[in-house]
């Protein structure tokens, strides 16, 4: 093989793995101009006469040779899904069959389901996937599945497949995923399903306009305040991160959750053994109150006491490098709701 010849498999092979950061070629024609570019570049000039048959031909060689492996993640993809199918109808709703499922048969179920989330962080696979059903068949099937194992895989799936892929998102919506991850995420008895669907809900309505309305109209947002105030850190912390993130991305939505009680609640949360999601929690104050009188008329209530409760924990926070911006949030908040109204707090307000 060529000088040339080797950078230009070098290249399909960097394309095939998800290395060139240009858009993929999708038909034979794109993959030769590829091929010729690569070439130049290999040979140090622009060509100057067109690909000869024989080239052609070794470069169709040299394409069915690269893609042998996305053609097998695909019958990899489709064996999977087999084994999901065929356990179909072991939902939860038949929890009186569980102790007769086979152990083996539960281990393949989750080993498929992790094996298609290593395939999807490949953004050519989800979509596959999607075509082929699956998508479909685990939110019919395995969401809901009588086993906790298979549940947050299935939703952890869901997840990786959703992340940065708006026509997956929009699929998922249209067959009701986003109803089901709620469910999960508010009342699964297993602390890890409700994490893992809350990161597939988070990936379905983070910058969707269309999953973000779901959200909203499902009351998403009574979700992430029973989140904040489980007993799983874990949970805690992700529910706290998308409120902030959401309030942040989008102030129209202040009303909403105001319309809720959401200060008083997040106050109450501060009130609980100080954590490190606390951050994300005033952070989520702080959007609360800026441009919007609301906010601010709900932060200002004496009954909250608010203002002595940032004192002290600013206080307390003094001094510690690693809660820095927390800090930086409670100054912040305490200026903007009570600067001028007290000025006794050994110069913080100014």
């Amino acid at each position: 093989m060529s000088e040339t010849d080797s950078i230009i498999k070098d290249k399909l092979k960097a394309m095939a793995e998800g290395g060139d950061n240009r858009r993929h070629p999708h038909n034979l024609q794109g993959v030769l101009r590829l091929a010729v570019e690569a070439g130049a570049a290999g040979d140090g000039q622009a060509p100057s006469v067109p690909m000869s048959e024989e080239r052609k031909e070794w470069l169709r060689g040299a394409l069915a040779e690269i893609s042998k492996g996305q053609l097998n993640e695909v019958e990899q993809m489709k064996r999977c899904l087999a084994v999901l199918q065929k356990d179909g109808m072991n939902t939860k709703e038949c929890e009186g069959e569980e102790g007769q499922r086979d152990e083996e048969e539960e281990d393949e179920r989750e080993t498929a389901l992790e094996i298609l989330s290593e395939f999807c962080e490949n953004l050519d696979n989800a979509r596959d996937l999607m075509v082929l059903g699956g998508l479909q068949l685990c939110v019919s099937h395995c969401v809901g599945h009588v086993q906790s194992g298979v549940r947050w895989r299935a939703a952890q799936l869901l997840a990786t497949c959703a992340q940065n892929m708006p026509e997956v998102q929009l699929h998922l919506l249209a067959i009701d995923a986003l109803p089901k991850l709620l469910r999960l995420t508010d009342s699964d008895p297993h602390p890890t399903v409700r994490v893992k669907a809350l990161y597939a809900v988070s990936c379905l309505v983070r910058e969707q306009e269309a999953g973000l309305r779901a959200f909203v109209s499902q009351d998403g947002f009574s979700v992430l305040m029973r989140g904040m105030q489980s007993e799983d850190e874990r949970l805690r912390t992700k529910s706290a991160f998308l409120l902030l993130n959401l309030l942040s991305a989008h102030p129209e939505q202040k009303g909403t959750v105001l319309s809720m009680g959401m200060a008083e609640q997040l106050v109450s949360v501060l009130r609980s053994p100080h954590s490190s999601f606390h951050e994300h929690v005033l952070g989520a104050l702080c959007c609360l109150v800026e441009d919007c009188p609301q906010g601010l008329k709900d932060c200002r209530s004496s009954y909250l006491g608010l203002d002595e409760l940032l004192k002290h924990r600013a206080r307390d926070l003094q001094g510690r490098e690693e809660c820095q911006e927390e800090l930086d949030f409670c100054k912040q908040l305490r200026a903007t709701c009570f600067q001028g109204q007290q000025t006794d707090d050994n110069g913080m307000d100014r």
